[in-house]
């Protein structure tokens, strides 16, 4: 009862975050060949008030202790289907203005509520306007699919 209980609270939480992180990274949304890809951007804090015991208390190797990290969050689906690309390969490359001390983080497969969704922590250390490519590899498919984002980060 409790387990299931903190799913549904995970799966309100992702929801949120992404919704958040939609607000802040332009609309959030973007299609290409055949896929369509919601990225949320939200402050790892959120992820780090979750008891020790929780899940999401160590995704990614856990939220760490810098300053002005984000957990980026992505789900992919089929756009024709709407089908959930629940067996991708996700990274993201995150840069500032002029793709200056760009970055690169692998992202990794969550299931949350039975759903998979592709996230891991970054840092923006500085207001800035980071650019974010999220490429998305899929088996059977011949080449990566890549869609980029906009996200104003204020300290």
């Amino acid at each position: 009862m409790v387990a299931r209980i903190w799913r549904r609270c995970a799966g309100v939480l992702i929801t949120i975050a992404l919704a958040l992180g939609a607000a802040l990274a332009d609309d959030g949304y973007r299609s290409a060949d055949g896929l369509a890809v919601y990225l949320g951007v939200v402050p790892a804090a959120v992820v780090r008030g979750h008891p020790t015991a929780h899940a999401e208390s160590t995704m990614h190797g856990g939220a760490g202790t810098a300053g002005h990290q984000q957990h980026i969050v992505v789900a992919v689906f089929d756009a024709q289907s709407g089908a959930r690309v629940e067996n991708a390969q996700v990274s993201a490359r995150i840069g500032g203005l002029g793709h200056v001390g760009e970055q690169s983080v692998r992202l990794d497969p969550m299931k949350i509520a039975n759903t998979i969704t592709y996230g891991g922590f970054v840092t923006l250390p500085g207001n800035d306007r980071y650019d974010i490519v999220v490429d998305i590899a899929i088996p059977g498919r011949s080449r990566p699919v890549s869609v980029t984002f906009s996200s104003d980060h204020i300290q």
